[in-house]
């Protein structure tokens, strides 16, 4: 896992307004923080000012592992490349069609910019049929022709992407070859390389969106290798995928796309690991940091997957990736009152710059830090962690509430800052339901984990709103994206379209497509020269009744063995059965899809590191004014890290430490477990 001589493992999440990373010394079984301030737009100087703490010398460290934003952040800024398209004449607006949906659902409203304008979308001859029929060979000529069109207009990347290519790529793979061979640079994308999978819109925009980022993400990765490198690391520069797996660093160049939303994925696998180990499987996420509330499910230990995502209107991702609500409210959400007198809070947010008012950075208007402030639950006092701020200023904050929020409602200053945190904990306890009730999970059967710099803060009134039993404070709240990378094992996933009637299925040759999937899939890990424990697989058809729509996957424990049409209609059946009450007899079965994931499992290390050291200290600090529910209490102040193993602490409570702060509410109480973390519950 880690080169001659070099013990620490370091996961790095780089954030707005925080760069995050969680240290191991496997040699020492020992596992610390670092926290430093961020450089907006220029991630690499935060995380290398980060990793700089960690050690004397770059070389002490193995492994580095990256959950990055700068995909993520490229495809919302969009600062992505000059990208262009070479596609089947008749196709060029596939990307600006979309799914004929609209960004406002009802009404007229709203306007879709695609990523690649129209004039950057070149069409050429040639077409294969949905059967993989070739029926017209692709003009190499027209391509090359397109290609240098596309060169003079300033493309730095290209997509190819040609129709039926599911089917039968070979079309796209000769225009492919054609475009490489004058391409100044490797930035050349081939869609069925990417997803070769049915459903032409969401192909095409996945793969432009790879070939749009690919020299955004690779021109910052490469420049980061060599940063370390330049210092003295000799290891291995791992990337999260949105997957939460990892990747090397070559293949997160070659597909940057599977790095989007990769920070709050590590987060969720970090919280699956912890609450797993403290004895409860089933767990609801809560990533709140400065600008959203990232919400996740895990049941039975395992976190959730989609087939993709959309980063914003119009630009959807077509790639296995945790499934991740998020919303506008975290702890720079901005509070306004809107033209009907009601009060709302985000998704406007005042973000790490300026930030909140109390940062005393020049924004003036209300947020819910300062609403905390405001209400004694963070002490202004005392700096923010990582060295971003040495004292806030609450004078700010009463300012900014009391202009913006409590004069227009004609409140004491006092009720409005409570009112701005009802209204948050409201719309953060509504993705909760979101990711849970709605999709059919009782949240009383799951315990509540937050995470991100502000998540404890609102612990004890999601688990009222929510009406979940026991909530697991982890060790480091602040940091858990980090330790999510340290935890993560290698993965990669493929995807192949099958498309026949069950009946007609070709078993062997479904077999043998399986086989082939996991030696490429192989090639991937071994490329990394990472050592792994063991090696697991995961495999699955995305299967449906004739004349439906969507898709359901349904798992093949047994992988390619023992498969037959029997055994692929009983785990179908089940899985319908499971998912919608009963089974819809005589009706003919469809195989669309064959799903392939190849997890190479890195060594684990014990999380009782975590847990305190010694004999601790219960002294409290001393006191501190907490308003609550309409009135004034003393709450007691604790060095949260400082806590032996046991120990119980009872509400009303500040616990403080560098990364986050946890209010304990009045009615509520919580004990340090054997790995560190606060288990807290009513009573």
């Amino acid at each position: 896992m880690s080169s001659a001589n070099a013990s620490l493992v370091v996961g790095v999440d780089v954030g707005g307004t925080f760069t995050d990373l969680f240290v191991l010394d496997e040699a020492k079984g020992t596992a610390r923080i670092v926290k430093v301030p961020s450089t907006r737009g220029e991630e690499a100087r935060g995380f290398m000012n980060g990793v700089a703490r960690v050690a004397d010398s770059a070389a002490a460290i193995g492994t580095i592992v990256h959950g990055t934003t700068v995909g993520t952040n490229a495809l919302l800024e969009r600062k992505v490349a000059r990208t262009g398209i070479i596609t089947t004449r008749g196709f060029r607006d596939v990307l600006e069609m979309r799914r004929r949906d609209r960004p406002q659902t009802w009404g007229l409203r709203g306007s879709f910019l695609p990523v690649v304008p129209r004039d950057l979308r070149r069409e050429v001859d040639e077409r294969v049929l949905a059967d993989g029929t070739l029926h017209t060979e692709v003009d190499l000529e027209q391509v090359r022709t397109e290609a240098r069109a596309l060169l003079e207009a300033g493309c730095d990347a290209v997509c190819v992407f040609f129709i039926n290519t599911y089917a039968n790529p070979v079309n796209e793979q000769r225009a492919v070859e054609a475009v490489r061979a004058l391409w100044p640079n490797p930035h050349v994308t081939a869609a069925a390389e990417v997803l070769p999978e049915i459903r032409e819109f969401e192909r095409c925009s996945t793969a432009t969106l790879n070939a749009a980022l690919q020299p955004v993400v690779g021109s910052y990765l490469e420049r980061l290798e060599g940063d370390l490198r330049a210092q003295g690391f000799g290891g291995e520069l791992l990337v999260v995928q949105s997957n939460g797996g990892v990747m090397s660093r070559s293949t997160a160049g070659e597909l940057p796309v599977r790095t989007a939303l990769s920070g709050p994925a590590a987060g969720v696998i970090a919280c699956a690991e912890i609450a797993r180990a403290a004895g409860h499987p089933n767990v609801i996420t809560g990533d709140m940091g400065g600008t959203s509330f990232d919400v996740s499910l895990v049941a039975g230990g395992e976190a959730a997957l989609a087939a993709q995502t959309a980063i914003e209107f119009g630009m959807v991702i077509r790639s296995p990736m945790i499934q991740i609500e998020t919303i506008g409210a975290g702890g720079g959400s901005i509070a306004s009152v809107d033209a009907s007198g009601m009060l709302q809070v985000g998704p406007e947010s005042a973000g790490s710059v300026p930030g909140p008012a109390c940062y005393g950075r020049g924004n003036m208007r209300p947020t819910v830090t300062d609403a905390n402030v405001l209400l004694g639950r963070i002490a202004a006092d005392r700096p923010l962690g990582g060295g971003l701020l040495a004292a806030l200023d609450a004078g700010k904050s009463r300012e900014a509430i009391e202009t913006h929020v409590a004069k227009p409602l004609g409140l004491d200053v006092m009720a409005a800052a409570e009112a701005m945190l009802t209204v948050a904990n409201a719309r953060m306890a509504g993705a909760i339901r979101l990711v849970s009730i709605e999709r059919g999970h009782d949240p009383r059967r799951f315990a509540y984990m937050p995470f991100g710099g502000g998540g404890a803060l609102h612990v004890c009134a999601m688990m009222r709103e929510v009406g979940v039993g026991t909530g697991i404070v982890p060790r480091y709240p602040g940091v858990t994206s980090a330790l999510g990378c340290v935890i993560a094992d290698m993965r990669h996933d493929a995807v192949q379209t099958i498309n026949r009637p069950l009946a007609e299925l070709d078993v062997p040759a479904l077999q043998q497509r399986i086989e082939e999937l996991a030696q490429a899939c192989q090639q991937r890990l071994d490329s990394a020269g990472v050592r792994f424990d063991g090696v697991r697989e995961v495999v699955a058809l995305d299967m449906l009744y004739a004349g439906q729509t969507h898709t359901l996957p349904v798992p093949l424990p047994g992988g390619a063995q023992g498969l037959t049409r029997e055994s692929i209609r009983a785990a179908f059946e089940q899985a319908y059965e499971a998912a919608f009450g009963r089974v819809l007899g005589g009706i003919p079965i469809r195989v669309m899809n064959l799903r392939y994931a190849r997890i190479g499992q890195r060594p684990k290390f014990d999380l009782a590191v975590l847990a305190p050291e010694g004999q601790g200290s219960t002294t409290p600090l001393g006191t501190q004014r907490v308003y609550h529910q309409g009135r004034w209490h003393d709450a007691v102040r604790y060095a949260r890290l400082d806590l032996p193993v046991g120990a119980r602490v009872q509400g009303p409570a500040i616990l403080e430490q560098a990364d986050t702060t946890v209010w304990l509410e009045p009615g509520f109480a919580a004990e340090v477990d054997s790995f560190g973390n606060l288990l807290v519950r009513q009573g």
